[in-house]
């Protein structure tokens, strides 16, 4: 369907004559008459009769036109979609219960007039290649797994370091420290049942792993946060790693614990990754809101992944 012809329908309806609507439309009534002709001659129906009083909608026009008016909310809705300024800006997180929901939360309490479309991919490999395929705007991410480089035209700023606790039930060895060291967690059972093999989440536990003697165990389903609750809750040897904001909320008898590691602090590294290219407004407005909330890393007291440091892109 033309368009511009089911415009000048639509407005030579509202108008009642040709003329006003060649006046409404800037055109002359000549044109207005070819228009209304050929989507006549498409549809093979009259809609209008010409008499003395001006142009009289038929049957066949009255019932085409609900449709004629919907048809041009959606064509305004499409061109809405990629207008610059009015298509929502489409960031991804891993989780919408996680602390980078968070941050995106704070960012539209600072621009509410900035509308977001939030999706949750599932891995890096799938978020980065939506970015790069321009299907989402931005992606929070670790980065990188080992010996991985970003695609051409991809880059990644940090924007967030969040420092791991260690998450115990009210039975456990350490539930009444008020903090406590890397080295003390050696040989100790931590147990992970959402690390996937092959997630960057995983590539960073496991590295922690490894440096630092702990023992990440993923055995078991991944039934969800509330049954990892419970099973922490009556132990008293297992306990998990949680962010330092990621929002929790327990029953009152489950009595767990949250104690901070130092000496040095794990910290999960957060980048928001975009294309170079983009040209949505918005994003940069959220990339100013993040970098101007973070304080930058410190240069001691603290510990992630040599491979999370450097981000290098692709090379030509």
């Amino acid at each position: 369907m033309d368009v511009t012809a089911m415009r000048t329908f639509v407005t030579v309806v509202d108008a009642g004559q040709f003329q006003e609507a060649a006046i409404a439309l800037s055109i002359t009534p000549q044109a207005v008459s070819k228009r209304i002709a050929a989507l006549e001659t498409e549809l093979g129906v009259q809609l209008f009769t010409r008499d003395a009083r001006g142009a009289r909608i038929t049957i066949d026009g009255q019932a085409f036109l609900p449709h004629a008016r919907a048809f041009l909310q959606a064509a305004e809705r499409a061109v809405a979609s990629v207008r610059p300024g009015s298509r929502a800006l489409r960031v991804d997180v891993i989780g919408r219960q996680l602390s980078l929901a968070g941050l995106l939360r704070g960012f539209h309490l600072a621009h509410p007039e900035t509308a977001l479309d939030v999706v949750t991919l599932f891995d890096s490999d799938a978020a980065i290649a939506a970015v790069q395929a321009g299907t989402i705007d931005a992606t929070f991410r670790a980065v990188t797994m080992p010996g991985r480089q970003l695609p051409r035209g991809v880059e990644a700023t940090a924007v967030f370091d969040e420092p791991l606790h260690l998450f115990t039930g009210a039975g456990h060895a350490f539930a009444n420290a008020l903090a406590i060291t890397p080295a003390q967690l050696a040989g100790r059972r931590i147990w992970m049942p959402g690390n996937m093999p092959g997630t960057e989440w995983a590539a960073y536990y496991d590295e922690l792993a490894a440096t630092f003697g702990v023992v990440i165990d993923s055995v078991g389903p991944d039934f969800g946060i509330e049954p990892l609750l419970d099973t922490i809750a009556n132990s008293t040897t297992l306990a998990t790693f949680v962010s330092e904001q990621t929002p929790l909320v327990w029953p009152a008898g489950h009595g767990l614990r949250r104690i901070p590691i130092k000496d040095p602090t794990p910290v999960y590294p957060h980048f928001l990754i975009c294309r170079t290219d983009n040209p949505h407004p918005a994003l940069a407005i959220l990339r100013s809101h993040l970098t101007s909330a973070y304080p930058g890393r410190p240069s001691s007291g603290i510990w992630t992944p040599a491979w999370t440091q450097s981000v290098l892109p692709e090379r030509a």
